[in-house]
């Protein structure tokens, strides 16, 4: 299963990989990790309990605790019969993208011998022998559908992460840090979120050429950082008057063990969801761009399919 999974996330990219493995290992780890030095699952006394933790020991107890909040996720989809129909969809187009390419080769080539006999066109309605049709130039439509999306996916994703790791790390120094800090980054952030995103993107697209995916996720990511920068911001203000963060403080165990040990595990799940909003927005505004022929059309791809 995980060797599964992480070349589902491999056949992406890199980071794809990566972060399914982590994923799939953090939901293993949940179901054999027993925190032996916590006096509410050791059978020692409280005077035998060691409470300090090695980095090796805290990153294990972390990952099981990512892997249990993944399985009770997956228990509440199925509980939930319209949000497990919706995770069902986006399995399939995500799965038809990750392992569809292995078994269906891309019909990119025109095929004009595909043309009926008395049609115009090389149009062709679904059959037994093409699912979905042909396209103007005669191609498998069932054949783009499966290879046109991880380009939009992949950059969605990486646009959906990179403006969640600044919005995160920004938010909690500016609410941990305060003073003057605060205020800058604060302002930096409100005078983004006036300039109306789509509409820049159509200015920047008529002069700039996005041929290069990466750079586009990075703009898309520049410019959805703020809104959850001032959310996390406003959770982190809320978190650092508790009695833990405060006590870790006094002990001036330092700021990076405070955001990273008090701070972060309490906002996993609003993080989380903030990310995946960030990379929906970013998939509307990549079929945007090319729908409007503003980015280099390259096939295969979802966005060129509806343009064309």
């Amino acid at each position: 299963m995980l060797a599964l999974c992480g070349l589902a996330g491999f056949s992406f990219s890199l980071i794809g990989g990566f972060i399914m493995l982590v994923l799939t290992t953090a939901v293993v780890i949940s179901y054999a990790f027993v925190d032996r030095e916590d006096p509410f699952t050791s059978r020692a006394s409280i005077e035998a309990v060691n409470f300090e933790e090695s980095q090796l020991e805290f990153l294990m107890r972390q990952m099981a605790a990512l892997g249990r909040t993944i399985r009770q996720s997956v228990r509440a989809l199925i509980r939930n019969k319209a949000g497990f129909l919706g995770f069902i969809g986006i399995l399939f187009f995500v799965g038809i993208s990750v392992f569809g390419p292995l078994f269906i080769e891309y019909d990119g080539d025109t095929h004009v011998e595909r043309l009926q006999p008395g049609a115009r066109t090389l149009f062709q309605k679904p059959s037994s022998e093409f699912i979905l049709g042909l396209d103007w130039k005669g191609r498998d439509i069932f054949s783009h559908m499966v290879h046109g999306g991880q380009n939009l996916i992949i950059t969605s994703i990486e646009a959906g992460l990179i403006a969640t790791l600044v919005a995160v790390v920004v938010g909690a120094l500016a609410a941990m840090i305060g003073g003057i800090v605060d205020q800058i980054l604060s302002a930096i952030a409100n005078f983004i979120l006036t300039i109306p995103q789509f509409p820049l993107l159509l200015v920047l697209a008529s002069i700039l050429s996005f041929s290069n995916r990466f750079y586009l996720a990075l703009l898309f990511a520049g410019l959805s950082w703020p809104a959850l920068m001032r959310a996390v911001r406003a959770q982190v203000l809320s978190l650092r008057e508790r009695d833990y963060v405060q006590a870790a403080v006094a002990l001036d165990l330092g700021l990076p063990h405070i955001i990273i040990r008090e701070v972060l595990p309490n906002l996993m799940s609003y993080i989380v969801v903030n990310m995946i909003f960030s990379i929906r927005s970013a998939m509307y505004y990549i079929v945007g761009l090319v729908f409007l022929g503003l980015v280099p059309l390259e096939e295969p791809d979802w966005g060129v399919m509806i343009y064309v």
